[in-house]
C-alpha cells in the first residue's frame, strides 16, 4: 500500500512545497502525490503540469494525481493544507470523505489558529502544528514563482506518535525539502506568525513593499510598534518568545527580497479577499482577551476593515 499525500490549497506554499514532493515521488512504488484543486488550477496541472519559476531555472513537474472529486482521491494518510485561512472550513468540508481517524493532517497556513480550527473539525485525526518561511507567489493558474533562495518548513506535535513524525520527516528530506522536526513548535509557529502578522499589517496599510518600509525611518517605526505589540501578546498567552525576538524579526526581514510584500498586500492590492481575520484582528482580539493593548494594530484594522 502507498503512502497516500494529499496537498489542498496550490498556492505559493502548496504549490511550491507540494511541488517539489511531486517531482520527488512521480515514480514512486510506496509515495503517491495528490494535488487537491478544482477550475482553472486543476484544468491547468492536468493538461501542462505544475510550473515552478525559480530565480535561475524553471521545472514542470505532474502529481499523481489532480483532483477535487473526494471519490477520485479517496482515503489520505497524510494531508498538507495551504489555501487561504478564510477558506480552512469550505476546503476541508469539500473532502471530509478522504480524511480519516489514521489521517496526519500538517497546516501551513499565515495564521496561528489553524489547528485548533481544524481539530473542531476532525477530533479522531492527528492535527500538527507547522509553518514556512519562502517567498513564493501563482502567476497564473498552475505557475508559481518563488524569489530568493530562502526555505524553511517546521512542524511539530505533542501527541503524534515520533514514528509518524519521524516518517513525515523523511519524505521531505527524501524530496529535498529543508525541513525542520521541532519540539517547541508553538514557539516556533508565533515566531513565524508576528514575522508575517506584522509584515502583512504594515505592508497593507502603508502600501510600501519591505523596502520601502525599512528604508523609511517612519515606516519602519510602524513595523517596529507592531512587533512590539504581538510580542508582547505571545508573552501574556505564556509563550517563551526569545527576548530579543523584536531584533531577530527585523533581521530576518532584512534578508528577504526588498522588492517583495506580502501576500496580505497583494490580495489588497488585486481587490481580492483577505486574510485581516487571521492577520491582525486576530491579534486585536487576544490582547483584548488579555488585557494587552494593541494600539497599532488596532489603528490598521481599522483603516483596512473601512
Amino acid at each position: 500500500m502507498k503512502t497516500r499525500i494529499g496537498i489542498l490549497g496550490l498556492g505559493g506554499v502548496g504549490g511550491y512545497f507540494g511541488g517539489l514532493l511531486a517531482k520527488a515521488y512521480v515514480e514512486s512504488d510506496a509515495i503517491e502525490i495528490i494535488f487537491i484543486a478544482r477550475g482553472e488550477t486543476q484544468k491547468a496541472i492536468a493538461e501542462n503540469g505544475l510550473k515552478i519559476i525559480l530565480d535561475e531555472s524553471e521545472m514542470t513537474v505532474f502529481p499523481n494525481l489532480v483532483s477535487n472529486n473526494p471519490e477520485e482521491i479517496g482515503k489520505l494518510d497524510y494531508l498538507i493544507c495551504a489555501t487561504k485561512t478564510y477558506d480552512i472550513e469550505s476546503s476541508l468540508e469539500s473532502i471530509k470523505s478522504c480524511i480519516s481517524p489514521n489521517t496526519i493532517i500538517l497546516p501551513l497556513y499565515n495564521g496561528v489558529d489553524a489547528p485548533e480550527r481544524i481539530q473542531t473539525l476532525f477530533p479522531k485525526s492527528s492535527v500538527l502544528q507547522g509553518c514556512v518561511y519562502v517567498v513564493s507567489m501563482i502567476v497564473s493558474p498552475g505557475v508559481i514563482k518563488k524569489i530568493g533562495p530562502y526555505e524553511k518548513l517546521f512542524f511539530g506535535s505533542k501527541t503524534t506518535p515520533i514514528s509518524k513524525l519521524n516518517e513525515l520527516q523523511s519524505i521531505f528530506k527524501n524530496a529535498d525539502v529543508e525541513s525542520y522536526l521541532v519540539d517547541n513548535i508553538e514557539e516556533t509557529v508565533w515566531e513565524k506568525f508576528i514575522f508575517i502578522s506584522a509584515l502583512a499589517s504594515a505592508t497593507s496599510y502603508l502600501n510600501q513593499n519591505i523596502g520601502e518600509i525599512l528604508n523609511n525611518p517612519a515606516n519602519k517605526a510602524v513595523y517596529i510598534a507592531l512587533l512590539n505589540e504581538i510580542s508582547s501578546v505571545a508573552s501574556a498567552k505564556g509563550l517563551t518568545m526569545p527576548k530579543d525576538i523584536v531584533e531577530q524579526t527585523i533581521v530576518k526581514l532584512e534578508k528577504t527580497p526588498l522588492d517583495a510584500t506580502s501576500s496580505m498586500h497583494r490580495d489588497l492590492l488585486a481587490g481580492r479577499k483577505t486574510e485581516l481575520a487571521s492577520l491582525t484582528k486576530y491579534v486585536v482580539d487576544e490582547g483584548k482577551k488579555i488585557g494587552i493593548v494593541t494600539p497599532t494594530y488596532e489603528m490598521i484594522l481599522e483603516k483596512l476593515v473601512g
